[in-house]
């Protein structure tokens, strides 16, 4: 029988999960996971309980949090042979999105249920992990409007992820409207580019911005490479513009959008900028250094799920064990 933790994020999310977590459980259980839930205290517990985990050898370490939770703990299992399984219980959970996993609300109660049936039957796929700073990040890692309306936005009450897509909504055209952009110098290998940026941001994979916009079509989460975008303006017209390029997938060839693909690469601005990992908040800088570890997480994925997510095929966790 495989061992798990289930590990619980009681303020995570716009419901509270206790009660559809033990169901999850007893999914997991009747598919010969041998599964104990252990809830956190604080944030700063997920990478000591996370280390804890791969120290008792565990075979997976379910999360069930938003990304952010889902990113701390992917830190802690990095380089070992324990693998991350997500049961989203938070606000956005792009990640689980990516993968095909429905997000706990009131809409899909069974929503744990079905995620944890699909993860107990599914592969293990391995993941590449950034680096900003020294610090780890599973999804994205970036500085300017975003990491700006994120710092705004965080940490916030329970009853308010209920309004999570207009807060945000608000909060960007708010912060939009006082933005004069950023001045960014950015290298990577024998590249350097100049310019007044919006945003300028690694990803690891091709959503962004909660799961609303496909900012990095083409990004792989196992390939070795991070996909940077940098985007260009200093306006609440520029950031409208942007934002309607971005839905319509046309910012990929449009004049002020940068791309490249890179497994290092710097980015300095001029002025302190705050900074945001997985979607938190992480306090100002003017420099931002990044690194890429190549598939040095284990994730159970869906066997139908993140098609799109990599360039790799997974080895088998279903059928029955010996």
């Amino acid at each position: 029988m495989r061992t798990a933790w289930l590990i619980y994020n009681p303020a995570a999310g716009k419901i509270p999960a206790k009660h559809f977590l033990e169901r999850a459980a007893k999914v997991l259980r009747s598919n010969q996971w041998d599964v104990s839930i252990v809830e956190t205290g604080a944030p700063g517990n997920l990478q000591s309980i996370g280390e804890q985990a791969v120290a008792e050898h565990c075979d997976a370490v379910f999360v069930a949090g938003g990304d952010g939770t889902v990113g701390t703990v992917a830190s802690a299992l990095a380089g070992s042979d324990t693998a991350l399984g997500v049961l989203p219980t938070g606000t956005a959970n792009v990640f689980a999105q990516e993968l095909g996993l429905p997000r706990l609300d009131l809409t899909h109660l069974n929503a744990l249920e079905h995620a944890a049936l699909e993860l107990a039957k599914g592969s293990i796929r391995r993941a590449d992990l950034g680096r900003c700073n020294g610090q780890p990040f599973l999804l994205w890692a970036g500085l300017g409007l975003d990491a700006q309306v994120v710092n705004a936005m965080e940490p916030r009450e329970r009853w308010e992820k209920a309004f999570a897509t207009t807060q945000y909504a608000t909060q960007a055209l708010w912060n939009s409207i006082q933005w004069e952009g950023m001045d960014l110098q950015a290298r990577a290998a024998s590249y350097e580019w100049r310019g007044k940026m919006l945003v300028a941001v690694a990803c690891n994979i091709p959503a962004y911005a909660g799961g609303l916009l496909d900012l990095a079509p083409g990004a792989k989460i196992d390939d070795g490479l991070l996909d940077f975008w940098l985007i260009g303006g200093e306006s609440l017209a520029d950031a409208l513009l942007r934002v309607f390029q971005i839905f319509r997938g046309t910012h990929i060839d449009a004049p002020g959008v940068i791309h490249f693909r890179e497994r290092e690469a710097c980015f300095k601005v001029e002025q302190e900028m705050y900074l945001q990992l997985d979607g938190e908040p992480h306090g100002l800088t003017r420099t931002m250094t990044f690194s890429i570890e190549k598939q040095a997480l284990p994730i159970l994925v869906p066997n139908a799920g993140g098609p799109r997510l990599f360039s790799s095929s997974g080895t088998d966790m279903g059928g029955t064990l010996p």
